[in-house]
């Protein structure tokens, strides 16, 4: 399940999406009170915007403007909208998005995509283990992809291991949607209870919300600690509500697959320009054929690396590489420049770590400070030195590292109305 347009020339690709543009712009200018204003402040006529290139001359939309205008993105009459999502709220206020029919249609087209990106065909079993209800967009998603792509789906929802082992033993599932950490407590909960995760017929675990490899795309610390027990295949994913769209790896595991025909992506710098090839820069995207809430040159807030080379899979299409981490989430520690994912590999590395929350906050003279919080059944001074010793050798700095109960650590990470794990705790005073 390979699109032509997946396996064109760069050439191709850049005049197919071209096409789509001027119809986004169009549609925009009728539809959108935003981006009419938009459109119209900075003295733009969409006519003048013909080439990929020329999305530069049109401002950048960002999430601070999306909560504070959001009903101003809506396109349709509300008698149009078939559902309602709202982001999870990680760096702000939850925006809502509307979603027509035809948005839902879309949103099962990119996930059956994307599945078969990553080897699940008709014939497989899939076992959702995230929410679908609390207004996530993902959820639903799983499940209305594995309807258009024909495999079977079993609808288990987030935690519960004993839950879900009787479900894999009863049910055969060959693909589990997963947040990888947790599959190490299914790891743990098999091992107490005489479970052969290997004979389970679990083949693979197409895995959200955490990275699972470097920067060179081999396998990160928490990978590892998963593939040693359990002989499964892991797959990547990004994607986010803003989006309405995934980036999955496929086979090669090389990258989270781009999917041309629904969103345009841009990779910028700080001053909003495309960064050169291979460089770091903020993901910005532009949506392709949603009718509800299409967005034009969104930041992201997400920092990535774009890979360009065509793929073993067959696909032509640009690669996402793992997310170095989200902007607003850069620290400055003792000259050094860290993002969260970087200490999440070194925290995984420890068998002893079981579970953790990141502090950021500023100290008395504006800078930043770091406090990991760490829940552990061996809170040693031997452990303290070792982890600290593994951030020094690895990020050239150790942050201050705090011992907790579980239940504290668990009460930081699952705050009232979550959806998923709070890993980051920004407490910074914003400018």
């Amino acid at each position: 399940m390979i699109p032509k347009i997946e396996q064109a020339t760069k050439a191709e690709i850049k005049i197919f999406q071209e096409e789509k543009l001027a119809e986004l712009l169009v549609y925009l200018q009728e539809n959108s009170s935003y981006y009419q204003q938009v459109f119209k402040k900075h003295n733009i006529a969409i006519s003048s915007i013909k080439t990929l290139e020329d999305l530069t001359k049109i401002p950048t939309t960002s999430k601070d403007q999306l909560q504070a205008y959001n009903d101003e993105f809506l396109c349709v009459p509300k008698n149009q909208v078939i559902d309602y999502v709202t982001t999870s709220g990680t760096l702000g206020d939850p925006v809502t998005f509307a979603l027509t029919e035809k948005d839902l249609e879309r949103l099962a087209y990119n996930e059956a995509l994307s599945f078969a990106c990553s080897g699940v065909t008709e014939n497989d079993v899939m076992q959702l283990m995230t929410t679908m209800d609390r207004r996530f967009m993902a959820g639903l998603a799983y499940f209305l992809g594995s309807r258009k792509l024909g495999a079977g789906m079993i609808r288990v929802g987030a935690g519960i291991p004993e839950l879900q082992w009787d479900s894999i033993l009863k049910f055969n599932p060959t693909y589990l949607i997963v947040v990888p950490s947790f599959l190490l407590k299914l790891i743990e909960y098999a091992k107490q209870h005489d479970i052969d995760i290997n004979k389970s017929g679990v083949k693979g675990a197409i895995c959200i919300g955490e990275p699972l490899r470097n920067q060179d795309f081999t396998p990160n610390a928490l990978s590892e600690k998963i593939t040693d027990e359990w002989n499964i295949q892991l797959y990547s994913t990004y994607a986010s509500t803003e989006m309405n769209t995934a980036f999955n790896e496929c086979e090669a595991q090389q990258g989270g697959h781009h999917h041309p025909e629904l969103i345009i992506a841009e990779i910028l710098d700080d001053s909003e320009n495309p960064v050169i090839a291979g460089e770091v820069g903020e993901l910005t995207i532009t949506t392709l054929g949603i009718e509800g809430m299409p967005l034009l040159r969104f930041k992201t807030g997400d920092m990535v690396q774009a890979h360009h080379d065509a793929c073993t899979c067959g696909r032509t299409t640009m690669r996402l590489g793992p997310v170095v981490g989200r902007k607003k989430q850069m620290i400055k520690y003792k000259g050094t420049t860290l993002y969260p994912p970087a200490m999440d590999n070194i925290l995984n590395d420890f068998n002893a770590v079981h579970s953790y929350v990141i502090e950021i906050s500023n100290n008395s003279i504006g800078t930043d400070e770091i406090c990991i919080k760490i829940a552990t059944d061996t809170p040693t001074e031997k452990l303290l030195l070792s982890i600290k010793d593994h951030f020094r050798a690895k990020l050239r700095v150790a942050p201050k590292i705090e011992f907790h109960d579980r239940k504290v650590i668990q009460k930081l990470q699952f705050p009232a109305m979550s959806r998923k794990p709070i890993m980051v705790i920004d407490n910074r005073k914003k400018d």
